[in-house]
């Protein structure tokens, strides 16, 4: 389940690299993708060749649930099968999915700490994709395992789950010139 981040670019200094870059999947989404899908393709069936002699409004009641349920099994699981983090000198950017929506960009200028969580899990926030929890901040969760997190000037937390995310910490911590040295963030 773990996509490792590509060498990132370097300035021409060559000294820094000026771009970090991480990424993390979950394929077992894919599952649940498939199981909209199939919701979905059970709606149609029963549309098009339905014998129902019932009437119609089970029918149509039977058709809109099927395709709702499968749009939202779907399209909500797919938005959240991966996630893309690039970091360069003035900002974090987020994107979810393959069309990466939603999308969220950090200044790094809001910024005022980063910090590596060894053990990130979707039972922490409740559930994968883009969570909000008034007493831990805001998370985009896509699998368990290693995250970073960011401690925003605003007295909020952000938390990503990805790939190599000690090197994005360290990559934050240099652009913004923090100490290097940090408790890890038991989120």
């Amino acid at each position: 389940m773990r996509d490792h981040p590509r060498k990132p670019r370097h300035d021409v200094a060559g000294s820094h690299p000026a771009v970090w870059t991480g990424r993390a999947t979950n394929r077992a989404q894919w599952v649940l993708a498939a199981a909209g899908a199939a919701c979905l393709a059970l709606g149609v069936q029963l549309a098009v060749s339905s014998n129902w002699t019932s009437g119609i409004v089970p029918l149509l009641m039977s058709v809109i649930g099927c395709v709702a349920a499968g749009l939202l099994m779907l399209f909500g699981t797919l938005a959240f099968v991966n996630v893309a983090v690039r970091v360069d000198g003035d900002a974090l950017e987020v994107r979810c999915g393959h069309m990466g929506l939603p999308r969220r960009r950090i200044l790094l200028t809001h910024v005022v700490g980063a910090e590596f969580a060894p053990e990130v899990t979707p039972r922490q926030w409740g559930g994968w994709g883009y969570r909000w929890r008034p007493e831990q901040g805001t998370a985009v969760v896509v699998r368990r395992g290693e995250g970073l997190v960011l401690r925003l000037g605003d007295g909020r937390t952000f938390t990503i789950t990805v790939d190599d995310a000690e090197a994005g910490v360290r990559f934050i911590r240099e652009r913004l010139h923090l100490p290097a040295t940090g408790a890890a963030a038991g989120t």
